[in-house]
């Protein structure tokens, strides 16, 4: 994907939060970049020189467990940002950030959006209201993980996907899926037969569309009507 600047739709809500002049400084100094699925943003423990506002696609922390393995711990889209430890006084990169869809997104520079935090409040309002809705949506990932079966885990992450991306298909893999939710690639092969089976969704070559919305929903838990309610929270702007 070359999304250029000019070509580029700004739908990140954090961004559209702030007041018109605060969201002009944000994107004079922001760059947009593509993000290409599979690409690592920032490594663990690397130092954190953007905070990065996806208009499209998926962003997801990745968790290490053991040498070989590794876990969704959270995934961002066009309603957040990446770079919230800034928030917090700064420091490395609490985790692998890693592009698991598509899309593309505006890097700021971090003496950008120091200057843009000091300059305008509903810019430290609208990142901080996002904040908080991120360690809700670890929570109930948390929860989701622990209680619910397969075939709940992997509607909902698909629920979630169609609403970040906006389009009728995305690209992600079944290996992805599996590797996102610590589940087994035969686990999520069945899954996905099933969902298909059932006219909820298809899946050719690694391009995924969800065909009802509705009967998709019908597979999942009350978890994401949770973290939908989260994202679609208005911030102050």
């Amino acid at each position: 994907m070359n999304t250029t600047q000019d070509e580029a739709r700004i739908r990140n809500r954090v961004l559209l939060a702030t007041r018109p002049q605060a969201q002009q400084f944000l994107t004079d100094h922001s760059e947009i970049r593509p993000l290409v699925s599979g690409d690592t943003i920032y490594a663990s423990g690397q130092e954190v020189t953007h905070a990065i506002l996806p208009h499209d696609g998926i962003l997801s922390y990745m968790a290490q467990i053991g040498p070989q393995r590794v876990v969704e711990k959270a995934s961002i889209g066009a309603e957040g940002f990446v770079g919230f430890t800034y928030l917090m006084g700064g420091g490395p990169s609490l985790s692998d950030v890693v592009v698991t869809v598509d899309g593309y997104a505006s890097w700021l520079p971090l003496d950008a959006l120091n200057e843009a935090m000091q300059r305008f409040i509903c810019v430290r309002e609208a990142m901080l209201a996002y904040a908080q809705g991120l360690i809700v949506q670890l929570m109930e990932t948390v929860a989701c993980n622990s209680l619910h079966t397969a075939e709940q885990r992997v509607a909902r992450w698909l629920l979630v996907a169609d609403d970040r991306t906006g389009a009728p298909e995305f690209r992600v893999t079944q290996d992805a899926i599996a590797q996102m939710l610590g589940l087994r690639r035969a686990t999520v092969s069945q899954v996905c037969s099933d969902l298909m089976h059932a006219g909820a969704i298809a899946y050719s070559r690694g391009r995924l569309t969800v065909m009802d919305r509705e009967r998709l929903a019908s597979f999942g838990c009350e978890c994401y009507r949770r973290i939908q309610a989260v994202q679609l929270q208005p911030f102050i702007g």
